[in-house]
């Protein structure tokens, strides 16, 4: 396998989970200051010229973080990567979708890009401000889900690994306060030796 990704980017939770796996793996750096997910030999990787990209041992190409981790997954039973138990298995489905496709893709994906929302740079500061209650909403939910657990579906899941890039996002870069039940188990991630290994590999030692 080869794991096209860009340092603390999302495909860093991508990283994580296959540092836990603990299978032999390849890493692929795209320079996103470079562009080089729009160059030639990306594109036709994935046209969508986005990381994460899995490229899987028989050539063949996966593409987005909740289809990559549960392939993951499905892949690594005894990683236990999923809950076996069908309603755990949807909470972790459930927070993981929610993680990517509203708290990134639409509250980051505002703070980070206004542009792609507003043309006009007089809106760029309304579009941040919206992407950060979108952002902040998503952090209490999060926070409610962990209530009481270490780990959002009970035990380690494709879930931490997804919420661990946002949290990394907030606090790490952007130095953001994380609510009570977030904030521990950020730290908690921080301390796993996955963890440990995926950001000594990504140069991010001392960012997170």
């Amino acid at each position: 396998m080869k794991l096209y990704y860009m340092p603390g980017a999302c495909s860093i939770g991508i990283h994580v989970l296959l540092e836990e796996i603990g299978k032999p793996y390849d890493l692929q750096k795209i320079d996103g200051a470079k562009q080089e997910q729009y160059g030639p030999d990306f594109v036709k990787l994935n046209p969508k010229s986005k990381v994460p990209t899995l490229q899987k041992d028989d050539g063949s190409v996966l593409t987005e973080f909740p289809a990559i981790a549960t392939w993951l997954a499905r892949k690594n039973p005894d990683k236990n990567l999923l809950p076996a138990d069908a309603d755990a298995e949807a909470r972790a489905l459930e927070a993981m979708d929610y993680v990517v496709s509203t708290m990134h893709m639409q509250g980051f994906s505002r703070m980070f890009r206004p542009g792609n929302y507003a043309p006009t740079e007089a809106d760029h500061d309304t579009v941040k401000a919206r992407g950060k209650e979108i952002m902040e909403k998503g952090l209490a939910i999060m926070d409610k889900a962990l209530d009481g657990k270490e780990y959002v579906a009970g035990k380690f899941s494709v879930a931490d690994a997804a919420l661990f890039y946002v949290t990394f996002w907030a606090a790490g870069r952007m130095k953001m306060p994380l609510p009570k039940n977030v904030a521990a188990h950020y730290e908690r991630m921080k301390a796993r030796p996955a963890v440990k290994r995926t950001v000594e590999q990504e140069g991010l030692t001392g960012a997170v």
